[in-house]
């Protein structure tokens, strides 16, 4: 389905187009939940290459980015399979090769350079970073309190995505997002990206969302385009719709599974080839 007047609703071969390789991608949701992961797929099936990866909590995406050669480059917290399945291997093999090139992040850290975008400053003050080595890593400036206290704060650079891809519950023909539950990271990374592209379980008449205007987390004006994939959070999860599919990411971890797990994504049409980088 293709936008027409003011609508953008588009198909999600034509929303991962817009992606082109060696941009730099930041993704929402977090571990397996409620993650734009039917897009991360067609990024793998229109063999992307050269993303740079920025999250703070991912996992499925990340690794399933990494096992077929997308990644670059990434700058994360903390990455895992969560406690079901424990660290994600490919993503750790990219790192541990050099396969890839990672900046490595506390969430606090990442959310700060991202709110600096947001925000429209050079750099975030981020506590906690005392006494890590994270800032010595990754070559991050400390400052005097310049009101006199004698208190000094790491300050963490501005972190500005070419794009921001999240998945929502619901969107409006013009592109309102709704989201049930918390929104993990997603606010902070639509406001600091330079487009947003949005993945749904559904459309919602722009009625609902103008009588509860409080519930749109990205409003229209801010959403480049939108594909409507039910169950694409699959394997993970988008509550309150469905769980997380623990067989599947099982089968997932196999050596020999990323074909048929592509395979068997419910945004794949039965008589679609399957191909990854």
């Amino acid at each position: 389905m293709t936008s027409t007047g003011n609508e953008k609703i588009t198909s999600l071969a034509d929303l991962a187009g817009r992606i082109p390789s060696g941009a730099s991608v930041t993704l929402g949701g977090s571990f397996l939940h409620r993650g734009p992961f039917a897009l991360v797929r067609e990024l793998v099936r229109q063999r992307r290459t050269g993303l740079e990866i920025i999250k703070q909590s991912p996992g499925y995406d990340i690794d399933l980015l990494c096992r077929a050669g997308c990644v670059a480059r990434a700058r994360a917290g903390i990455v895992a399979m969560e406690g079901n399945f424990g660290l994600a291997p490919w993503y750790r093999r990219a790192v541990e090769t050099g396969a890839i090139v990672l900046e490595e992040h506390a969430c606090a850290s990442l959310t700060a350079g991202l709110r600096a975008a947001a925000f429209g400053v050079p750099f975030q003050p981020c506590g906690g970073l005392h006494g890590s080595d994270l800032p010595a890593l990754n070559g991050w400036k400390r400052i005097e309190d310049p009101y006199g206290s004698g208190r000094s704060v790491w300050v963490i650079p501005e972190i500005v995505p070419d794009v921001a891809v999240v998945h929502a519950n619901e969107v409006s023909p013009q592109g309102d997002v709704r989201v049930f539950g918390t929104p993990h990271w997603d606010r902070i990374m639509s406001r600091a990206a330079r487009r947003v592209l949005v993945v749904a379980e559904k459309v919602a008449p722009v009625e609902t969302f103008r009588a509860r205007p409080e519930l749109t987390l990205i409003p229209h004006f801010m959403v480049e385009a939108v594909a409507v994939v039910p169950q694409g959070a699959w394997p993970g999860s988008c509550s309150p719709y469905y769980g997380v599919d623990y067989p599947a990411v099982s089968h997932y971890l196999r050596d020999d599974a990323l074909d048929e797990h592509l395979a068997q994504a419910p945004e794949v049409e039965p008589t679609r080839e399957v191909v990854h980088g």
